[in-house]
């Protein structure tokens, strides 16, 4: 299976050890297949390994503004489930929220579903990409809903 060019990997170390070295892995094998590389929470990481900028948890979302100022060339996306989350994000170029449906993630709370997804994307001004739960057979439900894009986990794995 191959992600299509332009599209997006999250590397999310959760303080590894072998972190730096896993990330230039990954760093080569993004820029050889034309994918951006996006280093979870670890801005001075992303630096370091030349990643195309950094994805940041709900909980950091606010300080995605003045990461962006920094360094205006990174693609800086902030995770949020809710409205206020994603207001607390304001200067990422992408919000990617969730769960739009029910999801097998043990942080995933109650599905959005695509209706309150459509609410909140229509009323960001941000980016919104949608998570949880996404798959192929879902994803169209996702088309009118105003989502900027598709994020997926175990979804890439259920390709059939």
């Amino acid at each position: 299976m191959r992600l299509p060019k332009g599209s997006a990997v999250v590397y999310r170390a959760f303080g590894a050890a072998d972190a730096e070295s896993t990330a230039k892995a990954l760093r080569r094998l993004t820029r050889a297949r034309g994918l951006l590389l996006l280093i979870g929470a670890d801005d001075a990481l992303a630096g370091r390994v030349g990643a195309d900028g950094v994805h940041l948890p709900e909980r950091l979302g606010h300080r995605s503004g003045r990461i962006k100022r920094g360094r205006p060339n990174w693609l800086v996306s902030a995770a949020a489930h809710g409205q206020a989350a994603i207001l607390a994000a304001r200067g990422a170029d992408a919000v990617v929220l969730s769960p739009v449906f029910a999801s097998r993630s043990p942080s995933a709370g109650v599905a959005l579903g695509p209706l309150r997804f459509a609410r909140l994307a229509r009323a960001s001004r941000a980016a919104i990409v949608a998570l949880g739960g996404v798959n192929n057979k879902n994803a169209p439900r996702l088309l009118s809903t105003g989502a900027a894009g598709l994020a997926a986990i175990d979804g890439l794995l259920d390709l059939g």
